[in-house]
């Protein structure tokens, strides 16, 4: 995975990009009828439940605004959320609050949903050793904000691009010409540019798992729409070997049979292109 220091900067890039877009050259609604001295308070009312994701995001944008804007937070990242809660106060200047205030709510929103879904997997998870990964399936120029919601709602990131791990998935092993080509491809591709980068390749079948297997130095095998008994005939087969992923059309009603096969992950690509937004308002008191 990336640096933290990385990721924050994705985190900055988010902000001030969907800033540019929204504000342009200012906020005329504003501009034209509340005078720039004017000073207000608002709160953002849940009107909703489940997981709330975001809060930290939000301060980061309120401060990008406006650096004296003034936040007093009533429930953190994390927190269950219900209809009816206070999650902040923000405080300031009245055209700051409302330049911020889309950005916060389309981010909240949306990461809050996020969380929720993430949470609800975790849920179904406990009692095993499986832990519930995200995939590059995220909305384009929002990945570093979506992944934070996983880790919110007790989730794990997987790679968060193509540059920080390897991934041998189909398309990459038929174009290479087979799973042994594509390995050793890739290995003395590491060894070339001088990269130490973790590897991961994808299996469709109890043989390719075991080709897999036979060349070595894998980080893990991601088992792709493996039913159940092959799953954990592969799990079996590739021992401590390397760590093994399930992925596929995996949902709320299969994922625990799947995590009972011994996995150490499941990847779902559900938790960031399959979710509804929490419904959130940022209301003037």
């Amino acid at each position: 995975m990336i640096s933290e220091a990385q990721f924050q900067r994705e985190i900055d890039l988010i902000i001030s990009n969907a800033i540019r877009e929204d504000v342009g050259d200012g906020d005329h609604s504003s501009l034209a009828c509340i005078p720039s001295s004017a000073q207000g308070k608002a709160k953002l009312l849940v009107k909703d439940q489940g997981i709330i994701a975001g809060v930290e995001f939000a301060k980061k944008v309120f401060h990008f605004v406006d650096e004296e804007l003034r936040i007093e937070t009533f429930i953190t990242d994390g927190q269950k959320v219900k209809y009816g809660d206070i999650v902040f106060h923000v405080s300031g200047s009245s055209q700051s609050i409302l330049k911020a205030e889309r950005l916060v709510l389309n981010a909240m929103q949306r990461m809050s949903a996020i969380a929720t879904k993430t949470n609800t997997y975790v849920r179904l998870l406990e009692g095993t050793k499986t832990k519930i990964l995200d995939t590059r399936k995220t909305t384009p120029g929002l990945r570093a904000a979506e992944k934070w919601a996983v880790k919110i709602g007790g989730g794990e990131n997987h790679r968060f691009a193509l540059y920080d791990m390897i991934m041998l998935k189909d398309n990459h092993i038929d174009f290479a010409g087979g799973i042994t080509q594509a390995i050793h491809k890739t290995k003395q591709y590491l060894t070339d540019t001088g990269r130490d980068l973790r590897i991961i390749v994808e299996a469709r079948n109890l043989n390719e798992v075991s080709e897999i297997l036979a060349s070595g130095g894998i980080y893990r095998i991601l088992l792709d729409n493996f039913n159940f008994e092959d799953t954990v005939k592969a799990v079996k087969l590739i021992g401590d070997s390397c760590l093994t992923e399930s992925s596929g059309g995996i949902n709320e009603k299969t994922i625990r049979k799947y995590a009972e096969c011994g996995v150490d992950f499941i990847s779902s690509g559900a938790l960031t292109h399959s979710v509804y937004n929490m419904d959130l308002s940022l209301k003037a008191i």
